[in-house]
């Protein structure tokens, strides 16, 4: 459960719901309708669900509002007893569970999905303790706030779309039932005007074709005025019944360490692997093979020797992996002269030809540097390795406070950050500090990877 807050909230802060809602009625040309989305709005079923969403809202706003007027108001007025503390969070609570029915409603009529709030943080069992979360909860309150805003809203809503809805449909079908006026009830037509002295008829062809051209605007429009109607109610439900902004940036931080630390030990054990299978193999071969030309040196000094140039040969190898391992680890030429030369550096090693421009007025923090260097790393390495591509570039610039790094080539395309590959891992590690990894890979290419990081200065 907690991993799946976490996932909700990690959307919610990144700006992704809504992305199931559907998009209105106003599609682009080519989704098949033959009607204009003018013409179809009044029949559409999401026009409907959001009718019955308002609909809906008046009683269900009235019994919410009740019952957080009645029992706030008793909580309130019983403190000077004890009895008033469990009273206020019994209200509390109800509110939340309130909270949650209507998250339900506007998830399955309007489409909106928005994540719970952060739970309770009870540290033990207890009445006590319960009671202390809930009124300590600031989403608690929320949804109590809630429950009073929106009743008022609610009134409003119901009379407007009620209003316009029925006068649209009564006047665009009027010309089918008019005649029902002089068979039944004596009078000419609907009466729109009357006094003692002057009364006005819908009763010839001209005000019955008009009253149906009438009718036929307020049903087109209404739908319209609904979906603005509904708009405000998807704006109180995530704002006072979703998690909050601090919430949600809490959550984030959290899961951000998480992938830090989980990072740094990934890090640690490919060093030690690297020095163990690599390096540390190397100089024990090398100081058993010093060791066999010692013992041989008086006896076979030529065999000695030969095998002391050996041996030279893999202090050359060792000295060798040693350096790749530390420019692994941390880049001197990083250190020394910066992103331009690094990323040079890098790109000469890469199997196909890379153009690399780095427009930087300033140096950026030692820390997004080495992510930067790091990031366009592995890139032009998926390159080397996947892409069969015959070119491909490096572009880094400044855009305000954003680093923006962007990677494109002509090989056959087909990445995919979702499939747990390599670009998965790097998209955790920049989303840990607070970058985004975005890639552009159709089939066929060409391939764009564009990551953004946030800009920090060398103190």
């Amino acid at each position: 459960m907690a991993t799946e807050y976490r996932q909700e909230c990690r959307r919610e802060y990144r700006g992704e719901y809504g992305r199931g809602h559907e998009q209105g009625f106003g599609r682009a040309t080519g989704t098949g309708h033959a009607l204009p989305a003018v013409l179809r709005a009044p029949f559409e079923p999401r026009s409907w669900r959001e009718f019955g969403y308002v609909l809906l809202s008046l009683p269900v706003s009235v019994l919410l509002f009740t019952w957080s007027v009645t029992m706030v108001s008793l909580g309130a007025g019983l403190l000077v007893t004890f009895i008033g503390v469990p009273v206020l969070a019994a209200a509390l609570a109800g509110c939340r569970g309130f909270g949650a029915l209507e998250r339900a409603r506007a998830r399955g009529l309007l489409r909106l999905d928005v994540a719970a709030p952060e739970p309770l943080r009870i540290r033990q069992p207890g009445a006590l303790t319960w009671m202390g979360a809930v009124l300590k909860s600031g989403a608690s309150w929320r949804n109590m706030l809630y429950t009073l805003v929106q009743f008022p809203w609610a009134v409003f809503s119901f009379s407007v779309a009620v209003s316009f809805w029925s006068l649209g449909w009564t006047l665009l079908t009027y010309p089918l039932w008019f005649w029902v006026f002089p068979m039944y009830v004596g009078q000419s037509g609907l009466q729109l005007y009357g006094d003692g002295h002057h009364s006005i008829y819908l009763d010839n062809p001209f005000e019955i074709a008009l009253a149906g051209l009438a009718g036929l605007l307020f049903t087109l429009t209404t739908p319209w005025l609904v979906r603005a109607l509904t708009t405000v109610d998807g704006l109180l439900v995530r704002g006072l019944l979703g998690p909050s902004l601090l919430s949600v940036r809490v959550v984030e931080l959290e899961s951000d360490r998480g992938i830090v630390v989980d990072t740094a030990a990934a890090d640690l054990r490919r060093i030690e692997r690297d020095l163990h299978d690599g390096a540390q193999a190397r100089l024990v071969s090398l100081a058993m093979g010093l060791g066999l030309a010692k013992e041989k040196l008086l006896e076979d000094p030529d065999s000695a020797a030969a095998m002391v140039e050996e041996a030279h040969g893999e202090v050359k190898l060792a000295l060798q992996e040693l350096r790749d391992l530390a420019r692994g680890i941390h880049p001197a030429v990083l250190t020394d002269r910066g992103l331009d030369a690094a990323l040079s550096s890098v790109a000469s090693r890469c199997t196909v030809p890379v153009k690399v421009d780095v427009d930087l007025p300033t140096r950026p923090a030692p820390a997004i540097e080495g992510i930067a260097y790091f990031t366009v790393s592995e890139l032009l390495q998926n390159i080397s390795k996947h892409s069969r591509a015959r070119s491909a570039s490096v572009d880094v610039w400044r855009s305000e406070n954003r680093l923006l790094i962007q990677v494109r080539d002509d090989g056959r395309g087909g990445a995919d950050v979702s499939h747990g590959s390599g670009l998965a891992g790097l998209a955790g590690r920049l989303d840990a500090v607070d970058g985004v990894l975005v890639v552009d890979s159709p089939v066929g290419g060409p391939t764009r990877v564009i990551a953004e990081l946030p800009w920090r200065t060398s103190v």
